[in-house]
């Protein structure tokens, strides 16, 4: 890290939604100069946008992004990752930094396919575009104190962060936290439909929605009470809301958001397994 505290030269191999998240976040918070961040990916359009719109600079060619990066940045999706690696083989600086985001992508199959040690893999959720997200990370014994110190400025650029000495809760955080916003998404699409069913406009019932669910976010948060206490105080015996629990609870309400969670774990695991051998594949 430099002296003034801010962050040096960072290539973002993938340039989609998350990558633009953490961009927007460091130059919100003046970690970064914007000449200093270099965005890679395989569309020219795409890197125009971000030029416009945050005056970095871009590139179609993913060993030129990171040849001149102290710290790499993986932002594409696991699937892309066997094509990414050996591309990368051989353009990443021996001190720099690799910082991956890629899905269930293990740190193994990171660095047997870079060649590079000082790896962080970390799973940020998409509240990161508006400075509300959380990073679960873990990062290798070659990861200097200097570059945890320059990894958790990123994260905090967007949200909260989380470490773990086990690569295993990265899987768990991926489909708890990284797949988390789609359940609550679909949770409060299902209450703003019901709402509309009721006989109040849809512009009203998403006011209702979005107000409830960032109120009852913020209270449980700020009062310190388990979940199961703070429902409780707003169930009365034989009252509406205990009416609605028990449609709920009859409906398996928890076993389907345990089920699913649990779906998408398994689902992690396989896609880490799968880029893992195929990365081995090309080797061969």
């Amino acid at each position: 890290m430099s002296v003034d505290g801010r962050l040096p030269r960072m290539a973002f191999i993938g340039s989609g939604v998350m990558a633009e998240a953490m961009i927007r976040g460091l130059l919100r918070d003046n970690l970064i100069d914007p000449q200093d961040i270099i965005a890679s990916g395989p569309r020219p359009e795409r890197g125009q946008e971000l030029r416009s719109r945050y005056g970095v600079r871009a590139t179609v060619h993913n060993p030129e992004a990171a040849a001149e990066a102290e710290i790499v940045v993986l932002s594409v999706k696991p699937q892309v990752i066997p094509r990414v690696l050996p591309e990368l083989r051989g353009h990443i600086r021996p001190q720099a930094l690799v910082f991956s985001i890629a899905a269930g992508v293990r740190i193994a199959t990171l660095r047997e396919g870079l060649g590079v040690s000082a790896i962080i893999r970390a799973m940020p959720n998409t509240p990161a575009q508006i400075g509300q997200g959380i990073t679960v990370w873990t990062a290798t014994e070659e990861v200097t104190p200097r570059q945890r110190e320059q990894a958790i400025l990123l994260m905090r650029a967007m949200g909260e962060e989380v470490y773990v000495d086990d690569e295993r809760y990265l899987d768990m955080a991926t489909a708890l936290t990284g797949t988390g916003p789609a359940y609550v998404f679909l949770f409060m699409e299902a209450m703003v439909d019901a709402g509309v069913h009721l006989g109040f406009s849809r512009r009203v019932a998403e006011q209702l929605v979005y107000q409830t669910v960032i109120g009852s976010a913020l209270y449980a948060r700020q009062s310190g009470l388990h979940l199961a206490a703070l429902r409780n105080q707003v169930t009365s015996p034989g009252g509406t809301t205990a009416e609605a629990l028990y449609h709920l609870e009859k409906g398996g309400f928890r076993t389907v958001i345990s089920r699913a969670i649990w779906a998408a774990y398994v689902r992690s695991r396989q896609l880490g397994r799968g880029a893992a051998d195929e990365v081995e594949r090309l080797e061969r």
